[in-house]
């Protein structure tokens, strides 16, 4: 029995920016993780979790890669995953087995509810490391993220990859994402090997960076127990760009540069400062296309920590989901954790994982 673990992520700063090339992001991995378990498999594969119903997803081979016997759509993520892998696995000539692949989820709770802590990338990243690790690839952790981020792609185009990064390192990232329409474009035209080994082209804007974590400065979470669309919110964004999105880009740009700043410098003040104009920004392109990115639950998630000497701000998308806050480590805790579920916020008892191997291998 092979395992892989992957851990889930949370945005710190960055969003909606990140999904252009080049734009950077702060990203944390947190201490819940998704485990993919593989072992060998006889006359077809299987995919099981109990995220997707009782009954596993079977799969065979066809002559133009993976045949699925059914509809499931749950398993987009982790069959583009098993496709993409098995194109590495011909061109460096290994041989094909089947295999049973199981996942286990730490990022719901025991009813199955989502916190929008980056389920489908780390159980994507899971399923790369798993195979990688069946195969004998020999992947790189660097490589294990491009692959995991050309599957990714093949299932939602737009999806920055942040999330696969903090999954695949990590701890404190600094996050930009390289071209996806032009690597899916290529994914028509090169093999998988000849991407991964095209160190420039394929992958200009890409970069990632280990950060420190924040001195002196406590990390909450909060859930407002409304489940977001981070697909349908970008979406909406992109339709309504005008004249004052490259405004944004470049305001965004300057937050992230400062909270970077504040963090390697171990500058509390910097850093909670720039953690709270990113709030205002993303409350300004909400009120720009129409769309409620901080809704009135995250709203007051964020003024309580405010109230009370920190920052706080919607995480990813928003428009539900998750809150993240940086307080003072001398702040009252128990009382914000009061306040919030006075108003029905549910603290979410994670951390933030600690980082795995270099960022350049």
């Amino acid at each position: 029995m092979i395992e892989f673990r992957a851990h889930g992520k949370l945005f710190v700063a960055g969003e909606y920016a990140v999904v252009e090339p080049g734009q950077p992001s702060v990203i944390i991995a947190l201490d819940r993780a998704i485990t993919a378990r593989v072992s060998e498999g006889h006359g077809s594969g299987s995919v099981h979790s109990e995220e997707y119903g009782h009954l596993p997803l079977t799969w065979t081979r066809a002559e133009d890669g993976i045949a699925l016997d059914t509809e499931h759509h749950p398993y987009d993520y982790v069959m583009a995953t098993i496709d993409l892998v098995e194109k590495l696995r011909a061109e460096q000539g290994i041989a094909p087995r089947f295999h049973d692949l199981r996942i286990h989820s730490q990022l719901d709770d025991a009813s199955g509810r989502k916190f929008g802590l980056g389920s489908s990338a780390a159980v994507t990243v899971a399923t790369v490391g798993a195979l990688d690790r069946f195969y004998g690839l020999g992947l790189s952790q660097r490589k294990r993220f491009q692959v995991a981020l050309l599957a990714t792609i093949r299932v939602n185009p737009r999806a920055s990859g942040g999330d696969l990064a903090a999954s695949t390192f990590g701890g404190w990232l600094r996050y930009s994402a390289p071209d996806r329409e032009r690597l899916a474009a290529q994914l028509d035209t090169r093999s998988v090997t000849e991407i991964l080994d095209d160190t420039e082209g394929a992958w200009e804007g890409f970069d990632v960076q280990r950060l420190p974590a924040p001195e002196n400065l406590e990390l909450l979470v909060g859930w407002t127990g409304s489940p977001a669309s981070t697909t349908k919110l970008v979406g909406v964004v992109r339709r309504h760009r005008n004249g004052g999105y490259q405004a944004f880009l470049d305001e965004s740009r300057a937050c992230v540069d400062d909270l970077t700043t504040g963090l390697q410098t171990g500058d509390a003040d910097r850093t909670l400062g720039a953690l709270r104009r990113a709030r205002g920004l993303l409350q300004r392109l909400g009120a720009s296309v129409g769309s409620q990115i901080e809704t009135e639950r995250l709203a007051t998630l964020c003024d309580v920590v405010e109230a009370a000497g920190g920052a706080a701000k919607p995480s990813g998308a928003g428009g539900g989901d998750c809150g993240i806050a940086l307080v003072p480590a001398d702040t009252d805790l128990a009382g914000i954790h009061r306040a919030w579920e006075a108003h029905d916020i549910r603290h979410l008892s994670v951390a933030v994982q600690a980082p795995e191997g270099s960022v350049d291998d």
